[in-house]
């Protein structure tokens, strides 16, 4: 194995992005709490959206929408987008501009079903020409930096992935993320790093590589199997919100000041964040798809999920989550 990727930044179109460690789009996860914890807890150097349809987006208030709740210091910050249909795209990008985003990301990586109807995501992918078109008419729409999210595709097929993503590079995507892993594989499957890495080789734009990395050692590992540009971290970084910090300190090198914040501070900044940013109806169900991923850290966190889940309030959730983290606190003194 050759030795990991260790470039310490990237930069599209003049914009840098340093470490480059990026945060996923992630449906009900990677709204404006999440991204801004994960910048308190250091080293993520792109953040980006929840998924968001092109169609709907110049009618949603920035003020309202809990897609669109975004704090001064998320930044840089890309907006995903999906979308099948070139007319919808002028539109959204001038809604976009008005939001002041740092880039536009094309989703072509979501299996979610409810993207198959609209032949959207990881669908839209087996219509490359459509795909084209896409690309050609966002690249010209704005000036910002343009990238996309894919998949490996539907089966190993070498010769069509490349073509695939020697196409986005040729139509002007900036930055390309490749997830892993085939677009009907669920997450148990260990993602094909090495198919990353094929990519890397045949573009000239950056790449990222997405999937399975869930500690510093998965980062290595990663990073030495795909020769990838930087690194996008999804619900590793869900589970444990300072490992952006922990992969840009001890693989980049670079200098993170930690934050200090015992696990069960995290978890109560996590729920201000989402009294501070929210309206009240939009924060306990984004307290509890959190709560399901941070009980990873926990011998017994499915003590934790669960009594959240339970829960039918934030504050009912905060009690429980507080009484476990004093159980959890006083077992650990007892050993």
């Amino acid at each position: 194995m050759s030795a990991p990727s260790t470039t310490s930044s990237l930069s599209l179109r003049g914009l840098t992005i340093s470490p480059p460690l990026a945060l996923a789009p992630m449906v009900g996860l990677t709204h404006s709490a999440l991204r801004t914890l994960v910048l308190e807890e250091g080293g993520v150097g792109l953040l980006f959206t929840e998924m968001l349809a092109a169609r709907k987006l110049p009618q949603e208030s920035d003020q309202a929408s809990p897609y669109l709740i975004r704090g001064q210091e998320e930044r840089p910050l890309f907006y995903q987008l999906f979308l099948t249909e070139k007319e919808d795209i002028a539109p959204a990008v001038d809604r976009l501009h008005q939001l002041d985003a740092q880039g536009i990301d094309l989703n072509l990586g979501c299996p979610a079903p409810q993207l198959r109807r609209h032949g959207a995501g990881v669908f839209l992918t087996g219509d490359p020409q459509r795909v084209r078109i896409l690309i050609k008419t966002l690249r010209s729409a704005t000036h910002l930096p343009v990238s996309a999210k894919i998949r490996l595709g539907e089966s190993l097929d070498e010769g069509r992935l490349l073509e695939f993503c020697r196409m986005l590079e040729g139509e002007g995507v900036d930055l390309l993320t490749v997830h892993g892993r085939l677009d009907r594989e669920k997450f148990c499957r260990r993602p094909r790093w090495d198919w990353i890495g094929m990519v890397k080789k045949t573009v000239a734009i950056p790449v990222l590589a997405n999937g399975g990395i869930f500690s510093v050692e998965d980062a290595r590992q990663c990073l030495r199997a795909s020769g990838a540009d930087g690194l996008m971290l999804g619900r590793g970084a869900a589970r444990r919100p300072w490992l952006c910090a922990d992969i840009a300190r001890e693989v980049y090198g670079h200098h993170i000041v930690f934050s200090g914040r015992t696990k069960q501070e995290v978890f109560a900044r996590f729920a201000a964040l989402l009294e501070e940013r929210f309206p009240a109806e939009r924060r306990l169900g984004r307290l509890k798809q959190f709560s399901h991923y941070f009980a990873g850290n926990f011998q017994f966190g499915h003590l934790l999920a669960t009594s959240v889940q339970r829960s039918e309030t934030m504050a009912e959730a905060k009690q429980q989550a507080g009484e476990f983290f004093l159980h959890a606190a006083e077992c650990q003194l007892a050993h």
